[in-house]
């Protein structure tokens, strides 16, 4: 064989085998986009458990030719198109988180203080003017509701409202929801001081009465039963987090709950990341609408944390025990950061205010209200 017939077939060989050829500058720069996102997991510790999948997720998928999320030619799902197709398509794994979540949560700081449902109410309220404001910028109806979701920073339900409603968004919309949920310490301290008093930031609040185990067992019954009748689109969500919460407070199924609180959750919260992340090709992530969707996201983000402190401050205009506004910020579901934050300025106020057991019943009550918010958009749109 000459030297001509050997360069010839090395040149095929790079053509046709490697991807060498095929990078372009769009996946390059995906490429550093993934690699940003592994330095915040790793460096910043920035929700690492979700942001170092996704940003491996985003790394691979944009290498050319990678047999990653296409189909083979059998017709059979790709590795990460499988985890895709069957976990999130399909609608399985944010169920599955919500039974993990379930299994951690201890609703006592809500059953004790009922009035903070009021407030994570209250901080949905940008969900619904970011639906507003992305219609008048060319999204569509059911892109809007998965845009406007985002403010409630709850992963797990915008991913379960995307992939219902406009899947063609989920890896923008996923990475915009963890991405404002892991910088919750950075972003709603300026907010919380900005809306706040300093002799607001000071208000001490009673200790929260004792919750019985049995008041703690009866509340996902009732919970579930109320929330299913009223929005039954959100069953899935709704219905695997009240399990999970039962399992835990039962106390007689300890196994199951340590399992769907651990194992469980560590297998699922890997493939997830890892799939979205894969979403985020350069073709289809670097045009205008994801990009955008970022922008809208932080802005969702400001206006549901305003809506939850501004909540309270009405509330306390009603009520002769005032409520220290700082736990409105924690209306939005980044459990339990956003509740941490707000202890955290509260001390910053006064070093013996220790708001933590109360913000976490806005906190959860922001769960609760992000997904009712999603069954919304699901009844309207679906």
């Amino acid at each position: 064989m000459s030297w001509e017939s050997v360069l010839e077939l090395i040149k095929q060989i790079l053509v046709t085998q490697t991807g060498i050829p095929h990078m372009t500058g769009g996946a390059a720069l995906m490429l550093c986009v993934g690699l940003v996102f592994m330095y915040l997991a790793i460096a910043k510790e920035f929700e690492p458990l979700l942001l170092l999948p996704i940003g491996f997720g985003i790394f691979l998928v944009n290498f050319p030719l990678t047999p990653l999320m296409g189909q083979t030619e059998h017709g059979a799902p790709e590795l990460i198109r499988f985890f895709y197709h069957y976990g999130v398509e399909w609608e399985i794994i944010p169920c599955v988180i919500f039974l993990g979540l379930g299994a951690m949560t201890d609703f006592g700081p809500l059953i004790a203080n009922p009035k903070t449902l009021i407030i994570g109410a209250g901080a949905q309220l940008g969900v619904f003017v970011t639906y507003v404001g992305v219609l008048f910028f060319g999204f569509t109806l059911k892109e809007a509701a998965s845009v406007g979701i985002i403010g409630g920073a709850d992963g797990p339900t915008t991913i379960y409202l995307t992939a219902k409603l406009a899947p063609h968004l989920l890896g923008a919309n996923a990475v915009a929801a963890y991405s404002y949920m892991a910088m919750v310490p950075l972003i709603q301290p300026p907010i919380m001081r900005l809306f706040t008093t300093p002799e607001q930031r000071r208000i001490k609040m009673r200790q929260l009465r004792a919750v019985s185990k049995r008041e703690k067992i009866i509340f996902p019954l009732v919970g579930a039963t109320l929330i299913v009748l009223l929005i039954p689109a959100v069953a899935p969500l709704m219905g695997m987090f009240m399990l999970g919460n039962i399992m835990r407070e039962s106390g007689v199924v300890k196994r199951l709950a340590d399992t769907a609180e651990t194992d469980l959750m560590n297998i699922v919260v890997i493939f997830l990341g890892v799939s979205v992340g894969a979403t985020m090709k350069a073709e289809t992530f670097l045009t205008w609408k994801p990009l955008l969707i970022f922008a809208f996201g932080l802005l969702d983000f400001v206006i549901c944390t305003v809506g939850g402190i501004l909540t309270v401050q009405i509330m306390n205009l009603f009520s002769k025990e005032k409520m220290n506004p700082l736990i409105g910020s924690a209306g939005v579901s980044a459990v339990p950061m956003s509740a941490r934050v707000s202890n955290t300025e509260g001390l910053k106020a006064d070093p013996t205010n220790f708001l933590i057991m109360h913000a976490m019943g806005p906190n959860l009550a922001g769960v609760i209200g992000s997904a009712a918010a999603a069954g919304m958009f699901i009844a309207m749109f679906q």
